[in-house]
């Protein structure tokens, strides 16, 4: 049966605050300080890369209790996965999300991107994330995420399933096992 509906035109695009995102409750999230301890803390984000200010908002207040090198790192690397997020999946369409879950232990935190995957991904298939090689050239366009995510990370990994990948890394406070502690 046809639909009768009119069609919604093209809207203009406006500037609205980045704080307008954020739900009243959340707000905390966003702030930059340490007021309110926490051990996990979630938020979905829309796939949209004007938002990306946003999301390092929300990572360097997770790691606010931190000194500045650990919050710029954890920022940088959880950046990273959520570029990695908008570039390589479905959740890279305005109409889409993906999920930032940070979750402090005594001695780290683990950030996990979820994302809505690719549609041609086949569920229940499991394609895990490999280094690229090509990554290691600094002219090179892709693969460079994921080789900075296991030079810097204390640890890293992902579920393997294409149609809904969650990519997770792990950085201990004392920056053990990473690159960025020599560097």
């Amino acid at each position: 049966m046809p639909s009768s509906l009119t069609p919604v035109a093209p809207l203009p695009e406006v500037t609205v605050p980045l704080n307008r995102f954020i739900p009243t409750g959340h707000r905390h999230y966003f702030n930059g300080t340490w007021d309110t301890p926490y051990n996990r803390r979630r938020f979905d984000f829309w796939g949209m890369p004007e938002l990306m200010p946003l999301v390092r908002a929300f990572l360097d207040t997770c790691a606010a209790s931190r000194d500045p090198e650990y919050r710029y790192l954890f920022t940088l690397l959880g950046s990273e996965l959520a570029n990695n997020a908008l570039q390589h999946s479905d959740s890279g369409t305005s109409e889409d999300t993906y999920t930032l879950v940070a979750e402090r232990s005594l001695d780290g935190i683990k950030l996990t991107c979820r994302d809505n995957g690719m549609a041609d991904g086949y569920r229940g298939v499991r394609e895990y994330l490999r280094i690229d090689p090509a990554g290691f050239d600094t002219g090179s366009e892709t693969g460079r995420g994921l080789v900075l995510l296991d030079a810097f990370a204390t640890d890293w990994g992902d579920s393997g399933w294409v149609s809904h990948r969650h990519v997770w890394f792990y950085l201990a406070y004392d920056l053990r096992d990473s690159a960025w502690s020599i560097a």
